[in-house]
């Protein structure tokens, strides 16, 4: 991961602002719902407060992000907090990612969009579980020009990509003039 474009860019954000671990909405929402025994995968964490909220349950985590500074910043308040056996972090590229053999109760990811990533995401979550994703959509880049199109979501996406064996049990626009609008899905694995 030396040199790698977005672990530099990641790393320098994390070491310009400080960490708040807030839960995402979206992870506070899926681990209030009901779930099959196993592990939560937090993917693109950064200093994850969905990691340390799904670890203060008594879950195990793997959280998974480009950026080492925002794993250290994540393995240090778990330290702090006493969760650090619960939370293991993982420093990789998404793309080159490959989830363990056994699966997952909860994957979830917010701010993040590929859809191989996606894909590999779906496979990895357990009968019963849920599938948390949130990413701008392709309006997003009316407010971030700059914003790459394959960064955001196509219309009806991530649905649209769920495997059969899969049921929405929510999604939602969350527009946002400011930062570019995004889309939040949460979904079970039947």
């Amino acid at each position: 991961m030396a040199g790698h474009p977005d672990q530099m860019r990641w790393d320098e954000r994390y070491r310009r602002s400080a960490p708040s671990f807030r839960p995402h909405p979206l992870a506070e929402q899926a681990l209030s719902l009901t779930l099959p025994d196993g592990p939560v995968a937090d993917l693109a964490c950064g200093p994850s407060g969905s990691a340390l909220l799904a670890a203060g349950q008594g879950r195990q985590v793997v959280a998974v992000d480009v950026s080492r500074v925002a794993l250290d910043l994540l393995a240090e308040e778990a330290r702090r907090r006493g969760l650090d056996r619960l939370i293991t972090v993982v420093h990789a590229d998404l793309a080159r990612w490959r989830p363990g053999p056994d699966g997952y109760a909860l994957v979830l990811c917010t701010g993040f969009w590929d859809r191989a990533v996606f894909a590999t995401a779906c496979e990895a979550v357990l009968p019963g579980g849920l599938l948390g994703w949130e990413a701008f959509t392709d309006d997003a880049r009316r407010a971030r020009p700059s914003l790459p199109v394959q960064w955001c979501l196509a219309p009806d996406e991530p649905a649209s990509l769920l495997p059969p064996s899969w049921e929405v049990t929510e999604q939602c626009e969350l527009p946002d003039g400011q930062h570019g609008d995004k889309r939040r899905m949460l979904a079970r694995h039947s």
